[in-house]
């Protein structure tokens, strides 16, 4: 805040340099100017002091966020986005217009070279690595004759450049009036540096019940007049609703039970064609798995063998001690029922190995640091093959402090692994040697030392699988169901709330919802719900059954919250507590007035308490928390004085200040003083635009238009 003061005071200082700073001029080569705004066209989505934003320039705006977003971001994820850009761009513009500010193109080139994408593009590059304002500029040329297409899409990002880079030099203008001095610097330092010790007694809050402190209406209302600021609140609104899920019925798991069960054994089918009656195989003997399973089954044959960590959590144990030909189920497996059949196991199919790699020069991917000959590199892998296979020896730091392969810092370990992944020499000795092997083979990497950690079985299982779904007549269900309580809730004289527990339904609140919300908990993406809720027509009490992908919801408007200045009520919450502790600091001061350390322990029960080595910058008291007012009251005191009752965050202190131990003083304060100056600086951006925008008048219309 001191930034933003010494900003406000000074800002004809400000403007004047920054006037003479900079020129305007029009940008022209490679750079254009165009209008960064866009045109006052059709409906406003904005007006911000006074400027309209055009609708039609906000949405190709969003089109063009969406298409870079991609299918992840909801429209009003999108739509936010852009709207923070739009106001930060209008109201920096502005005050750029104001100030008469430009940058020149060189100034333009300079803050390209600073954006990655295009700082780290070696096509930009000189033979040194750094940027090229040359290069650059003969791309643009370049594509602006050849590849319009490309360059249509780098016009607009152009503007974008544009504007950012004015920014960052109007900020780094306000940057250059800010700095710290030495003394300063020796202050901060001295902040965090001093220490100080004290013995004290804290009477706490809690001592006073809260039920014995009585506090009106219209001092809340008076508190909240007295700090506005603190009780400004946007349009919100409040919901309660019922969730009618669409979700399959007991009955319709039934009917996919029956349905697997039906395909289980082989059943006779007539077949009009031969006029004769064919036999067809179940899933317990069909010889044809995989046509079998496209045939009935919502999962097709999966000849992934798989170990038992991959196969569902709850059924894994089961699984894995089935028999070639055997089966299991149906059980269920998330949205599905199945009916498992093991096709084929392999024993030890899967190993966990280790490995230590002496790679050398000229070995595929070899590390390039590595210069030692293959023959060297031998020599140096029988070495710790010998080492590892001592028993003393533990092989995983043998591997982090040996090994060249990327597992290194993993001690070698490699993880599991089935036949096929690795290279053939690699893979034979770990499958065909036992557990706790160790041994050594060459390949084009270089040599392993490799040792056999663990072995695992793997299964090849067939799925017969069908998804849990809603059947027609539980979706029908559903829909009459939420439109009878829909009807019901509106006519009725019960509460919303008491008839939904009467047909035992849970209704969900949701409070304070912005006009620009979209994700409301319990239902997710429902821009829809938060559209009527902020409809003029739409009342408190209001009913409407909304049709959501996946169910309905019949939603109630429960309460509304106008802009301004909050309601007793809805401000109470923090208003209350504020004016309680203020009453009770008054009580516990009043009855302690003029007693030392020791009576108002003894008085109210409690035991005196030393704190030490309490910093300013860290006025944290052991048991009592956080207490800045305390800390600093004791630092502008003297050693053995005495203070008055200090009211404080958790209660009213009363202190002796029983030592002072001053920070070594310094030659040089230089290096606080530059640590003050930076935090400073790294201010300004964030406080210099949130100083401009609330002071900017914004009319925002996105509720209207999405």
């Amino acid at each position: 805040m001191a930034i933003l003061e010494s900003i406000r005071k000074q800002t004809t200082i400000l403007i004047l340099i920054i006037g003479l700073a900079l020129f305007a001029f029009v940008i022209s080569g490679v750079f254009t100017s165009g209008d960064l705004g866009g045109g006052k066209v059709g409906s406003s989505i904005a007006e911000i002091n006074g400027e309209e934003i055009s609708i039609d320039g906000f949405r190709e705006k969003v089109d063009i966020a969406s298409r870079n977003s991609g299918p992840n971001a909801s429209t009003m994820q999108t739509v936010n986005q852009v709207w923070d850009q739009e106001v930060r761009n209008t109201i920096m513009e502005q005050q750029l217009e104001h100030l008469g500010l430009n940058i020149e193109q060189d100034q333009i080139m300079n803050y390209i070279g600073t954006i990655p994408g295009y700082s780290q593009n070696p096509q930009f590059q000189n033979e040194n690595g750094v940027f090229d304002p040359n290069k650059f500029r003969a791309f643009i040329a370049d594509i602006k004759v050849n590849q319009p297409a490309q360059y249509q899409f780098w016009l607009q990002n152009e503007a974008s450049i544009i504007q950012s880079a004015k920014q960052q030099a109007y900020f780094n203008l306000v940057k250059a009036g800010v700095g710290a001095t030495l003394k300063e610097g020796e202050l901060d330092y001295r902040l965090a540096n001093d220490k100080i010790n004290i013995r004290y007694v804290r009477v706490p809050y809690t001592s006073i019940p809260d039920s014995s402190i009585n506090v009106s209406k219209s001092e809340i209302r008076s508190y909240i007049e007295t700090h506005k600021d603190d009780f400004k609140q946007d349009a919100a609104r409040d919901i309660q609703f019922v969730y009618f899920e669409e979700k399959p019925s007991p009955e319709d798991e039934n009917a996919v039970k029956t349905a697997l069960a039906e395909v289980m054994d082989d059943r006779v089918e007539y077949n009009e064609a031969t006029d004769t009656n064919d036999t067809l195989a179940g899933f317990r003997n069909t010889n044809d798995m995989a046509a079998f399973l496209d045939r009935n089954s919502d999962i097709k044959l999966d000849t992934i063998y798989k170990e038992k960590n991959q196969l569902p959590t709850k059924f894994a144990d089961t699984l894995m001690d089935l028999k070639v030909g055997e089966i299991f189920g149906p059980y269920r497996d998330g949205d599905y029922y199945k009916i498992s059949k093991m096709m084929d196991r392999k024993s030890n199919g899967s190993v966990k190995a280790s490995h230590i790699l002496i790679g050398y020069e000229g070995a595929e991917r070899a590390n390039p640091d590595v210069t030692r000959t293959k023959e060297e590199a031998e020599a140096e892998a029988k070495r710790l093959l010998r080492e590892a296979r001592d028993k003393d020896t533990q092989f995983v730091e043998l591997a982090r402090d040996n090994s060249d392969g990327p597992s290194a810092p993993n001690g070698g370990d490699l993880g599991y692994f089935q036949e096929g992944r690795m290279v053939p020499e690699f893979s034979d000795f770990a499958f065909q040697n036992p557990v706790g092997t160790i041994g050594m083979v060459e390949t084009d990497f270089g040599f392993h030392i490799i040792k056999v950690d663990d072995k695992r079985d793997i299964v090849q299982i067939a799925n017969l699988a069908r998804e849990i779904e809603p059947s027609e007549g539980t979706i029908n269900k559903l829909f009459t169901d939420a439109t009878q309580f829909e009807m019901e809730s509106i006519s009725s004289d019960e509460a919303f709330s008491d008839l939904a527990k009467d047909k035992e339904y849970t209704v969900r609140p949701v409070n304070k919802i912005n006009p620009t919300d979209e994700n409301l908990p319990g239902l997710s993406s429902q821009r829809s719900i938060v559209k009527w809720a902020f409809e003029e027509d739409t009342d408190v009490g209001d009913i409407k059954r909304f049709d959501l992908t996946r169910g309905y919801a019949v939603v109630q408007l429960t309460k509304k919250y106008e802009e301004g200045l909050m309601s007793v009520e809805d401000a109470s919450a923090t208003v209350l507590p504020k004016l309680r502790k203020e009453r009770k600091a008054d009580q516990i001061i009043s009855e302690n007035e003029g007693k030392s350390i020791e009576e108002i322990a003894k008085d109210n029960n409690l035991s005196t308490s030393t704190a030490s080595a309490l910093t300013v910058k860290s006025p944290t008291i052991p048991g009592a928390g956080s207490e800045p007012a305390v800390v600093g009251a004791a630092f502008a005191m003297k050693k053995d004085d005495t203070s008055e009752l200090i009211e404080g965050n958790t209660g009213v202190f009363k202190f002796t200040v029983t030592g002072k131990v001053p920070a070594p003083t310094l030659d040089n304060y230089s290096t606080y003083a530059n640590s003050v100056k930076n935090s400073r600086e790294a201010q300004v951006s964030t406080e210099v635009y949130n100083a401009l925008k609330q002071a900017s008048e914004i009319e925002d219309n996105r509720a209207v238009f999405y």
